[in-house]
């Protein structure tokens, strides 16, 4: 289930998830850092069969929830993990109220992973708040809902004219008309994008999208070209 995605970093595609009829397919990333500690990056729902091979990487020891809407499966993750520090994207805590978290991520490093991960905060959207985060080692941009891309036939009837309006069919991956105009702040917005272009990206991974594997920075600036533009 795991599958190699560059230096020290995996993935894995999950079961999907259902919002508001849509079937939205899940993904997850686990990153070794440098000191053999395990990151995981939007945690899917875990089987017996991807617990084998997560715990063969090393030891599980941050738990990462990137927006306020992925976390479905993380309480599995917490008890499985006691001992993994959980960290909540903003807003995510008054969400889920019946999790402790260890952490909050927000504009600052975190220390325990600042050799090997940055992040930064995309503000000011009304659906939700996301973290995007760098993987330095194998230059991986990871984006959770702000970037996406699902096949042609992946819906039918109404939603399938829904999809398409969304921008969620494109030939590569987009950002989601319905996150664009939810912006309150494109000046902020723009600032947190110049940050993360400024990242030596070569490969994209999405939650919901085709993972890019080369040119990622260029690819990035495609899908924002509506922000920057």
């Amino acid at each position: 289930m795991l599958k190699p995605f560059g230096r020290e970093i995996w993935i894995a595609d999950g079961s999907a998830v259902s919002v508001a009829g849509f079937h939205y397919p899940t993904r997850m990333a686990v990153i070794r850092l440098s000191d053999g500690g395990l990151f995981v990056w939007s945690p899917i729902q875990l089987p017996d069969s991807l617990r084998v091979e997560v715990d063969a990487l090393g030891d599980v020891r941050y738990l990462v929830c990137p927006n306020s809407l992925h976390h479905v499966f993380v309480d599995d993750w917490r008890r499985a993990y006691a001992g993994a520090r959980l960290y909540a994207a903003p807003g995510l805590r008054e969400k889920r109220k019946d999790i402790r978290f260890d952490g909050d991520l927000g504009d600052g490093a975190i220390a325990e992973w600042a050799n090997d991960i940055d992040h930064v905060v995309v503000p000011g959207n009304l659906i939700t708040t996301e973290v995007v985060f760098f993987h330095r080692s194998s230059g991986t941009v990871l984006f959770t809902d702000l970037i996406q891309q699902f096949p042609a036939n992946a819906f039918s009837g109404w939603r399938a004219v829904v999809a398409r309006l969304d921008l969620l069919v494109s030939p590569e991956g987009a950002v989601p008309r319905k996150f664009r105009l939810a912006f309150t702040s494109r000046r902020a917005a723009r600032a947190a994008l110049a940050r993360i272009l400024a990242w030596p990206a070569e490969r994209v991974l999405m939650a919901h999208g085709t993972p890019v594997q080369e040119d990622g920075q260029a690819f990035i600036g495609r899908a924002f070209r509506w922000l920057t533009g």
